[in-house]
């Protein structure tokens, strides 16, 4: 059954999108949920409607998620963290730690789930941490680990 998305559905698409699904999907949920309407002739028009609406919509929060990017270059984000005397730390830095620190430091609310790391930080020093912010804006902002008195 083809229907026209009215949300963003994840794995399926943006609103406007005109998509094949099962015809249980569509009518079991995706309907009445209203993330979907029936794919009919008059209702094309109201898919390209919606298209351009979304495109508008993601260009405007684009721009302003590249500025909050450049706000996160810009800045240098300090945690603290025990560590002994060869300068690794007991523990070790996790994404939440960045992002609770990122939010302290900079007022930029950022999920911990958006803080990309290969892996935890053990030691001290300088590191750089990607953080994805929106589809395309991922800023590479520079991680300042040092010792706790």
């Amino acid at each position: 059954m083809k229907v026209i998305l009215q949300k963003p559905v994840e794995k399926l698409g943006d609103p406007g999108d005109i998509v094949e699904v099962a015809a249980g999907y569509a009518r079991n949920y995706l309907v009445p949920h209203g993330l979907a309407v029936r794919a009919e002739k008059g209702a094309l028009k109201h898919a390209e409607n919606l298209k351009r609406a979304h495109v508008s919509r993601q260009s405007k929060e684009k721009v302003e998620f590249e500025a909050l990017a450049a706000k996160l270059i810009a800045s240098k984000v300090l945690i603290a963290a025990r560590a002994g005397e060869e300068g690794k730390l007991f523990g070790s830095v996790t994404a939440a730690d960045i992002a609770e620190a990122i939010a302290a430091q900079t007022d930029i609310r950022v999920d911990r789930k958006d803080v990309h790391l290969e892996e935890p930080i053990r030691s001290l020093g300088t590191h750089e941490v990607r953080v994805h912010l929106f589809p395309e804006v991922e800023p590479v902002l520079t991680l300042e680990v040092t010792a706790e008195e």
